[in-house]
């Protein structure tokens, strides 16, 4: 897989980028654990594939999805040349300490599990957890990241949330080189149309997350009746049902077009696919090369534009 360039950085990323949330072992929201030989060999493959760019935050598994891949680091040498690490600052869990000094805190713990210098991108991870106002203010989080930044200990500036408007605002202070999306750019629904756009006009590389809606767009409607984590209208599950059977009819899983869907979008810089054991490297590599005529494209879309019908649980 070829790299292209990251927005406005120096970087230059693969098309997949490789979450690592499942890689700190969180079977409370995925299902399955995840041990920690297994993480790192997931890494190392990682390393040895044609994805360079690697996702991961502060608050994974509390803190042990860097501390993972900070192993898989040591035992390689360092980073691959060419490889882009990126993580979040988180408050502590269970907290909404988002103060500059929790920031400085954040950073300062990822540098030590990922045994590295300097980051090459931080996000501001999850800022609906406190106010805009208090995002920006003197002392604040954006605040403290901007002078980290300065300071050279971080290398670009991301934001990583759920709602739009708020990321939109974010964008605004032009402050950022990232930003990350998640369930909020799929099949189902399209709702991250505004920041794609104003993203592309800023320079600011846009990340998807969730391409798969949490499952659904993986494992069907029938075995995953949610997305993004929470239960959806009869209209939803109905509508991708007819996605599933579409795909079914020309041989197509469905999770190669939720994936494709995302990652032939040239305004999207990187697709977020989560990754917890080394066979989900050529899993995502066959899903990426499986063929999807025009003819199963048109009414898979059509189907997709209809969005955020029947899934009124998702938090905006």
């Amino acid at each position: 897989m070829s790299t292209f360039p990251f927005g406005r950085t120096d970087l230059s990323v693969s098309k997949i980028c490789v979450g690592t949330s499942a890689l700190g072992n969180f079977p409370a929201q995925y299902g399955y654990t995840v041990d920690e030989d297994t993480a790192v060999d997931t890494i190392q493959r990682v390393f040895n594939s044609p994805f360079n760019f690697v996702d991961t935050s502060n608050e994974y598994g509390g803190g042990a999805s860097e501390q993972r891949i900070g192993r898989a680091i040591a035992e390689k040498g360092g980073i691959p040349e060419g490889f882009v690490v990126a993580t979040k600052v988180d408050p502590v869990q269970g907290t909404t300490d988002f103060s500059g000094d929790r920031v400085r805190r954040s950073v300062e713990e990822s540098l030590k599990r990922l045994g590295l210098d300097t980051l090459q991108l931080v996000y501001l991870h999850d800022p609906e957890k406190i106010s805009f106002e208090e995002g920006v203010a003197v002392g604040g989080p954006l605040e403290a990241l901007i002078d980290l930044r300065d300071q050279g200990v971080i290398q670009y500036l991301g934001v990583a949330g759920g709602p739009i408007d708020l990321e939109l605002a974010y964008l605004a202070t032009d402050a950022f080189d990232a930003v990350i999306s998640h369930n909020r750019f799929t099949l189902v629904e399209q709702t991250a149309e505004p920041l794609l756009e104003d993203a592309v006009a800023r320079g600011v590389a846009f990340v998807n997350a969730a391409p798969f809606g949490g499952g659904m767009l993986v494992k069907g409607p029938r075995a995953v009746p949610r997305y993004c984590y929470a239960p959806v209208g009869q209209a939803t599950l109905d509508r991708v049902l007819r996605m599933e059977a579409l795909c079914k009819e020309y041989g197509v899983p469905l999770a190669a077009a939720a994936l494709q869907f995302s990652v032939n979008d040239p305004r999207v810089a990187s697709t977020i696919v989560g990754m917890s054991q080394p066979s989900r490297v050529e899993e995502t590599i066959a899903l990426l090369d499986q063929f999807i005529p025009d003819e199963l494209w048109h009414p898979l879309l059509d189907l997709a534009r209809v969005g955020r019908n029947g899934i009124e649980s998702v938090v905006a």
